[in-house]
């Protein structure tokens, strides 16, 4: 691993040479900017606001721009001149346990690698005091044209040094916070309490980056020619949860599947997390023991016999029943037939009645 600096480590009056090298990298993919048009290349170019024309890297250099716009410049000989101890030295300044560094100040990571076989005494011996101690160093460095704050660790056999921000670089959470008041009821804990000991623990050498194996798939099938495969179809997360309770419940679900667990089962503390109280699981008897032996009536039936008897009996009753029904309303419907006719040949009697009379009355004239 190439080195990007080299001074030293000062514990007190020791001082340790060493060589500061990267401890991560990145495996993003990367993509350039191209002319949609013809897919040419678009580049960066560095042109001087006075000349109009392009300039190499080593023409330039570096200025501080004051309030009114006037550029002031500044040489790196002028800043390495400064009265700064910690230029080429990562000067050790406390010793504290690691639960008082936030994890919101880590920046980039390095490791620090002795520089040369008189460096390898001590810098055992920095290492094996941090083991000890089982605490952190706070120190100061200077990398890349500024003073930081770094914190120094044990990982494995190797120092390693965190780039820290420094305190007033850390942004408030005032501005971030929830502005309504939420009340979270014990059961809503319960259940989320269910479902972090449901998803356990993880190795985090088992995690890796989906985003990128996708976008390296996407990027083979097109240089072969081929189709970008379709995504799979799957539900889409809401963004807003209109029952957290049926949410919760849902997930501690899902992760028992993921985890190849019974899901169908409710556990005891489940149950009692879902309804608030303690619940207790009463096994159901079991369809053999729920069969009694058959105990005789009057030497002869047993009981089931007696109910198959009993149950014939209440059918036949039903059966009886319904066809006296059907019989009655066969009847009601007959005399109500002949109501009806009855009542029509009295009214054609009444009307023949009427119509005879009219016809033997003669219609009277007018005499002169």
């Amino acid at each position: 691993m190439r080195s990007i600096w080299n001074g030293a480590i000062s514990f007190g009056l020791v001082s340790i040479p060493i060589k500061v090298v990267n401890a991560t990298e990145s495996h993003s993919i990367s993509f350039r900017q191209v002319h949609l048009d013809d897919g040419g290349r678009i580049r960066y170019r560095k042109f001087c606001e006075l000349e109009d024309r392009e300039v190499t890297t080593g023409e330039i250099g570096k200025a501080y721009e004051d309030a009114d716009g006037t550029l002031i410049p500044i040489t790196d000989e002028e800043l390495s001149a400064l009265p700064i101890p910690t230029a080429r030295t990562i000067e050790i300044v406390a010793f504290v346990p690691a639960e008082r560094i936030d994890p919101l100040q880590m920046d980039a990571a390095y490791y620090l690698a002795a520089n040369g076989v008189p460096a390898t005494k001590p810098y055992v011996l920095l290492r094996e005091a941090l083991k000890r101690s089982q605490k952190v160093a706070v120190a100061k460095f200077a990398l890349r044209g500024r003073e930081r704050l770094g914190m120094l660790r044990v990982v494995d056999d190797v120092i390693a040094m965190h780039g820290l921000l420094w305190p007033d670089e850390i942004r408030s959470t005032e501005e971030v916070a929830p502005d309504a008041s939420v009340t979270v009821r014990d059961k809503e804990l319960d259940l989320a309490d269910a479902l972090m000991d449901t998803l356990g623990e993880v190795e985090l050498t088992e995690l890796h980056d989906d985003y990128r194996e996708a976008v390296e798939e996407l990027v083979a099938a097109k240089a072969s020619g081929e189709l970008p495969a379709a995504p799979p179809a799957g539900e889409r997360a809401g963004g807003k949860v209109l029952d957290l309770m049926a949410a919760l419940e849902k997930s501690v679900r899902a992760a028992k599947v993921s985890r190849g667990e019974e899901a169908g089962e409710e556990t005891g503390e489940e149950a009692g997390a879902r309804t608030g109280e303690s619940a207790e699981v009463t096994p159901l008897p079991s369809r053999r023991s729920a069969r009694t032996a058959p105990k005789e009536v009057g030497g002869k039936k047993s009981t089931s016999t007696a109910r198959k008897t009993a149950a014939k009996k209440t059918v036949a009753k039903s059966t009886a029943k319904s066809t006296g029904q059907a019989a009655g309303k066969a009847t009601a419907t007959k005399s109500t037939a002949k109501k009806t006719a009855a009542k029509k040949t009295t009214a054609k009697k009444a009307t023949g009645k009427k119509t005879a009379a009219k016809k033997a009355t003669p219609r009277g004239r007018a005499s002169a």
